[in-house]
């Protein structure tokens, strides 16, 4: 049998912990050393009984890891990232990819000429929930995709925006919220052809945005919307309804994905598709509800031992650099859209 996989951190922040928290429940990995410049990332990684390094370019000298997760702010993603894949080290990069496009496309061909994986950290692809959707919409049971609504609709409470930086330019809720939304639309979807779009920032008056209405035109001809805002006292949304973490309270009952097909439809999460009984009923026949069933898991978990895969070479990323990149290439045709007036196309991304 292979030992663990030696994975080292750089970035004890929330999503670091939570990465390390998954590193104690899966055998095929281990963590070996965290890097962060961080005043208590010293006292974590005594915790955590491993090496510290507020330098991670040091780190990658000393321990030389077999693997590492960054996970440290979204504007040192992509550098830290070139820094493990020029030692030679697979990454699992946190979400977004990067901050600009073409520092992504530098990180893609890099990983590209190098031989070095990285995978992304959009990890509810990894949820056995969102894996089932996609088997029911790819199976046809749907029909023609025609319809694709989303919600992102909830309250962040003020002191959520006490950090300084969640006020400034870039740190909206479309880059670090909706992100995961559109992701899953692309996955779920296929590719976005056009998107139109209106942005606010009227109830906080921040530097970014706080709700959003944007239009999508897929390749294959579905139309869709995603209506989202941080500061709405409402329960549509993946946090809020899937129970995928705990931290928030689950609203069960309630949907944030809604696809509509020529023969049928299907809410996520509850995964609840309806059809009507005969092909060619109409409104003035009852529909058919009938849930989907699927086995729930935990998507970073999933997530970790796909990386321990791909690290091994025994495995492709679920979500390489180029994909991440063609999100973060929605996001930002998205705030162009917003900007102008006009639809706007997302760039190309090989």
């Amino acid at each position: 049998m292979n030992s663990p996989l030696r994975i080292a951190l750089i970035g004890a922040g929330i999503m670091g912990r939570q990465h390390c928290q998954h590193l104690l429940d899966v055998p095929s990995a281990q963590l070996c050393a965290v890097a962060d410049p961080g005043p208590q990332a010293a006292g974590f990684a005594a915790e955590c009984g491993v090496p510290y390094f507020a330098d991670h370019r040091r780190m990658l000298e000393s321990v030389q890891p077999q693997a590492v997760i960054v996970a440290n702010p979204n504007n040192l993603h992509v550098s830290t990232a070139l820094d493990c894949i020029e030692a030679g080290v697979p990454v699992l990069l946190e979400k977004p990819v990067g901050v600009h496009l073409e520092e992504v496309l530098a990180l893609v061909e890099v990983s590209r000429s190098r031989g070095v994986p990285v995978l992304v950290g959009h990890h509810r692809r990894h949820n056995p929930l969102i894996a089932k959707a996609r088997e029911v919409i790819a199976g046809g049971a749907l029909g023609r995709l025609i319809n694709v609504t989303a919600l992102w609709q909830l309250q962040k409470p003020d002191s959520y925006f006490g950090v300084p930086w969640r006020r400034e330019p870039g740190a909206g809720f479309l880059l670090t919220n909706l992100i995961h939304d559109l992701d899953l639309l692309r996955h779920l979807c296929g590719e976005v052809r056009q998107v139109q779009a209106f942005t606010s920032n009227g109830v906080r008056g921040f530097a970014n945005e706080d709700s959003a209405a944007v239009l999508l035109r897929f390749d294959n001809g579905a139309l869709g919307s995603l209506t989202g805002s941080d500061a709405v006292a409402a329960p549509w949304s993946w946090e809020l309804d899937s129970g995928e973490s705990p931290l928030y309270p689950r609203q069960a009952d309630q949907p944030c994905y809604l696809f509509a097909g020529t023969r049928g439809a299907l809410s996520v999460p509850q995964l609840k598709r309806w059809h009507y009984a005969e092909p060619g009923a109409g409104w003035h026949q009852p529909l058919l509800g009938s849930e989907e069933p699927f086995t729930a898991d935990q998507a970073l978990r999933r997530q970790l031992e796909h990386f321990v895969a791909v690290a091994r070479g025994e495995a492709e990323p679920l979500v390489s650099a180029a994909d991440a990149g063609r999100t973060l290439a929605l996001v930002e045709a998205i705030r162009q859209a917003a900007e102008s007036g006009r639809a706007c196309a997302p760039a190309q991304i090989p």
